[in-house]
């Protein structure tokens, strides 16, 4: 059972792992890195997986009774209720064309898969979103907090490709008719937009829950909101729907639920 735990210590340790993961992709980036493919196509480096480890190894070795759950090495089971979850490069294929938009992301989550703490560390561009629940959200230190933005005309909508909506593409198309300009500055970085107001709307039609986890903390407590395509505050739903909570329920009426 998860016991009380010291949020704060947690959200400290997590803020220096992801820097040291981050600092590793640097060595990798604009380096010409050699990609892979996984058995889904989705591509995969050496910086990928060296950045997991590493944040491997310190969660071991800090927190050796937690669980730990990563895109590239798989669940290890902990006995404490606490779950790692791990991205080590969300927006490989940002990544590996030097685009610098690519994050380390790194969460906390306990039996429930409630967010506790969440890290998106953005490593080419030196910033980083993070919070911890009840704390409030935080970018590089000063606090995050969404935009006020309350009239979808005036709104900026986000998604992270305009090629993978499959039979809920009428639902971007809506959004693109209801708000001023759109961007696929996505994946992560499209999440952490949303969160220190610089976009109202950011929208995915899958998602794994390593891309999910650390947002379910950090938009909640920059005072949006995450959720899946029905609404429920969910990192586990299989997609991505944040915004800046005073759009939520317009934003929502334009999607379909799958």
């Amino acid at each position: 059972m998860t016991q009380h735990v010291d949020l704060d210590g947690l959200l400290e340790f997590a803020l220096d792992a992801t820097f040291q993961a981050g600092r590793l992709t640097l060595g990798y980036f604009l380096r010409g890195i050699e990609v892979e493919r996984k058995s889904d196509s989705s591509p995969v480096t050496a910086a990928d997986r060296g950045a997991e480890q590493l944040l491997r190894a310190a969660i071991r070795a800090r927190f050796p009774a937690d669980g730990v759950l990563g895109e590239e090495y798989g669940h290890e089971s902990g006995s404490s209720g606490l779950t790692w979850i791990i991205d080590p490069i969300d927006g490989t294929k940002s990544f590996t064309h030097g685009v610098p938009i690519y994050g380390c992301l790194l969460a906390l989550v306990n039996e429930a898969h409630e967010p506790l703490v969440g890290v998106a560390h953005f490593p080419a561009l030196n910033e980083t979103v993070y919070a911890r629940k009840g704390g409030g959200a935080f970018w590089n230190g000063r606090r995050a907090r969404v935009s006020s933005v309350s009239k979808l005309a005036d709104a900026v909508a986000l998604c992270s490709d305009l090629n993978n909506w499959g039979e809920r593409a009428d639902s971007w198309e809506r959004i693109v008719q209801a708000t001023t300009f759109q961007r696929t500055w996505g994946d992560s970085y499209g999440y952490a937009l949303v969160a220190t107001g610089r976009a109202e709307i950011m929208i995915d039609g899958w998602m794994a829950i390593w891309d999910s986890a650390a947002f379910g903390v950090i938009l909640p407590e920059a005072g949006g909101t995450f959720t899946d395509w029905q609404g429920a505050s969910r990192i586990d739903g299989g997609e991505g729907f944040a915004t800046n909570g005073a759009l939520y329920e317009a934003a929502r009426a334009l999607i379909t639920p799958r």
